[in-house]
């Protein structure tokens, strides 16, 4: 899925779901790919839940994203698009991206 100039896809693509939060000093950034949506991973002792609650229903591409993370100080990051614009920004190394049932899946934290 990569592009021919080495990105994961279209930065302009509107493909995944983001939400932010403010809490306190801290800011949440959740993204995930939109058709993981509504969706639950099972692998072992491991579950993931990619629920409408947390990720919202808000369309967003690479470039929104990227300007999203910019402020976050904490982010998670759920399927191939969302972890992989992650690693394209260096704020995930592909060497921590956890694979549940399939779906790569990555968080960060800036201290």
């Amino acid at each position: 899925m990569m592009g021919d100039d080495g990105a994961p896809g279209d930065y302009n693509e509107m493909s995944m779901c983001l939400r932010t939060y403010t809490i306190g000093g801290e800011v949440l950034v959740a993204v995930c790919d939109s058709e993981l949506l509504g969706q639950r991973f099972t692998e072992k002792e491991l579950q993931l839940e990619v629920s409408v609650s947390f990720f919202g229903q808000e369309l967003a591409s690479a470039a929104m994203l990227e300007m999203a993370l910019e402020e976050a100080t904490i982010a998670n990051f759920v399927g191939e698009r969302a972890v992989a614009w992650a690693i394209a920004f260096e704020y995930v190394d592909r060497e921590n991206v956890l694979r549940i049932d399939g779906v790569p899946c990555a968080q960060m934290v800036r201290m």
